[in-house]
């Protein structure tokens, strides 16, 4: 059994998630070799240097150069872990994202306030509409310009994220009040939401699932309350959602007047 399961971590799903997990696993590796490491010389430790082992107290000080070696040893591992694991995955997640870009990712805007999630969708155009933070009147609001035509077929869902199974998806995570974290742990992704920012990741679904969405970063004192859902469902179930979506969103947003249409 890998540490990743002993540690309860919840099941992956997403495409990306496998090599999270052995960079998990191996860091944990290296975690327990130390700790038995340490927990052996501690021993030795007070067996050496028991008091009726040695009453008088050594002048010397430590001749061997044993704890340098272990030192430099240490250090080693952990480049190995930085540039062997860590700098490679973070470096495929970056360059990647043109890639995600190209394949027609979905993209959604997650809005984070105290203390909920709301998503922002582009519509059936697939351009949001122009964000100014004028029009945010409230924690969790857009910041669309209604008189943008761009933005007449944006949609807001509620606390529920839905995503196509098999689709890069790419979501912009942004806060209208304080500092937030996006977290989905099955898809092994998280990324801090910053007011005023509004800052890209991607992931993509592997198998339909519902999972919790939280927030893993303390925000006040409903912030263990601040979950959402995430629904993976299949390309036709979430072609047809945001169809309804953006239809019904168009029929509302739009001007009435046709001056106002015209511009």
């Amino acid at each position: 059994m890998t540490p990743a399961k002993l540690l309860g971590i919840p099941e992956n799903f997403a495409e990306h998630g496998g090599s999270v997990d052995h960079m998990i696993d191996v860091v944990h590796y290296f975690m327990i070799a130390l700790f038995v490491g340490w927990t052996l010389f501690f021993f030795v430790a007070i067996f050496r240097y028991w008091r009726r082992r040695s009453p008088k107290a050594s002048y010397q000080g430590v001749t061997s150069h044993v704890s340098t070696h272990t030192e430099i040893g240490v250090v080693i591992i952990e480049a190995i872990l930085l540039l062997g694991f860590a700098f490679p995955l973070w470096e495929e997640r970056t360059d990647r994202f043109e890639d995600a870009v190209e394949q027609d990712a979905v993209r959604v805007r997650a809005i984070g306030y105290q203390f909920a999630w709301r998503y922002h969708y582009p519509g059936a155009d697939g351009k949001f509409g122009r964000l100014d933070p004028r029009f945010i009147k409230q924690p969790g609001d857009t910041g669309v310009d209604p008189e943008d035509p761009n933005g007449w077929d944006d949609f807001v869902s509620g606390s529920v994220l839905k995503v196509p199974v098999d689709r890069p998806a790419i979501i912009q995570v942004t806060s209208t009040d304080v500092i937030h974290n996006y977290a989905i742990v099955p898809m092994r992704i998280q990324q801090d939401a910053i007011p005023g920012r509004d800052i890209p990741m991607w992931f993509t679904p592997i198998q339909k699932l519902e999972t919790y969405v939280v927030c893993a970063q303390l925000c006040g004192e409903g912030h263990a309350n601040m979950r959402g859902m995430m629904e993976v469902v299949s390309e036709e179930a979430y072609g047809k959602w945001a169809a309804e979506q953006s239809a019904a969103a168009f029929e509302r947003n739009k001007p009435q007047t046709p001056g106002l249409a015209q511009r």
